[in-house]
């Protein structure tokens, strides 16, 4: 069954990746009708998700922040398609590396110095991805869950090669990293995911008890790479700018969760300037901490 279903849907799949943007952001306005005021699609999860992230707002800003964001979902959502298709210069047309980015990265290959970036579930992370291949001599390598369904993650794993970017399955990471040692690489983590709460580091997150990935502390703290953060900024529709911060790792042992807070506050300030660009269908707070 999920081979027919594959089959029948991959033609549309190809057509929206070859729609011209404007008639792929109509296509969107279509959809955000349907999923908004129609479907209703997670609604409830969003509104309570903005609500305990915002107190300070009113409900009428709650409301006006849920709208734009099911708009830009759905954007998202078609744009992520375009990758089957979109040449190299449109796709740097649309998502940039801003200069002291572009900087950054090229000094740490010229020190041939491998890097972990992180980032979030903010902006096109897709896009992103494809940006830095283009753009960087930096082999990157995305960490991934791959989909219980293998015809769509065959398509999923060639949208993102598609510009040399590799895949790194999560349970595989430390020895991939390992194994990679001796090539110039980049390996980046998606840091806003929800790990099992036993397991977790528990901090203060958009006002609430959050439990956070330890593992890429710990990764980087035992491999000893420089710690990129990376911030995808929405200029306007369909336009994307990457900034690029380096995150200091001590030279001393430093206490568990100090370089996860680092990167995981340096998130929620970028999600507070666009908040519309999150994902925030994501069940990200369906755990609390127990305490002991």
């Amino acid at each position: 069954m999920s081979a027919i279903l594959y089959y029948l849907t991959l033609p549309f799949i190809y057509l929206l990746s070859v729609l011209p943007f404007p008639l792929l952001y109509g296509l969107s306005n279509i959809v955000y009708f349907l999923l908004f005021y129609l479907l209703g699609y997670r609604k409830e999860v969003v509104l309570k998700n903005l609500r305990n992230s915002f107190p300070e707002k009113s409900e009428k800003e709650i409301q006006i922040i849920s709208r734009r964001f099911y708009r830009y979902f759905c954007d998202l959502f078609l744009e992520t398609f375009k990758t089957l298709s979109i040449s190299r210069k449109t796709m740097l047309k649309h998502c940039r590396l801003e200069e002291n980015a572009q900087r950054l990265f090229d000094q740490l290959a010229a020190d041939n110095q491998s890097i972990m970036v992180v980032m979030g579930h903010l902006g096109n992370w897709e896009w992103a991805g494809n940006t830095f291949s283009i753009c960087c001599k930096h082999q990157l390598y995305v960490i991934y869950h791959p989909l219980s369904n293998k015809y769509f993650n065959g398509l999923i794993i060639k949208m993102r090669t598609r510009f040399g970017t590799k895949l790194i399955p999560m349970k595989d990471t430390l020895r991939e990293m390992l194994n990679n040692r001796k090539t110039l690489s980049a390996t980046a983590f998606i840091a806003d995911q929800s790990p099992q709460p036993d397991r977790a580091y528990w901090m203060s997150f958009l006002n609430q008890d959050t439990p956070v990935f330890l593992g890429i502390e710990k990764i980087a703290l035992k491999i000893r790479y420089p710690l990129v953060y990376v911030s995808i900024k929405r200029v306007k529709r369909g336009h994307y700018e990457l900034n690029a911060e380096r995150i200091e790792l001590p030279s001393v042992e430093t206490r568990p969760g100090e370089i996860t807070e680092l990167h995981t506050k340096r998130l929620e300030a970028d999600i507070r300037k666009q908040p519309e660009t999150w994902l925030w269908t994501h069940r990200r707070w369906k755990h609390t901490r127990k305490f002991h």
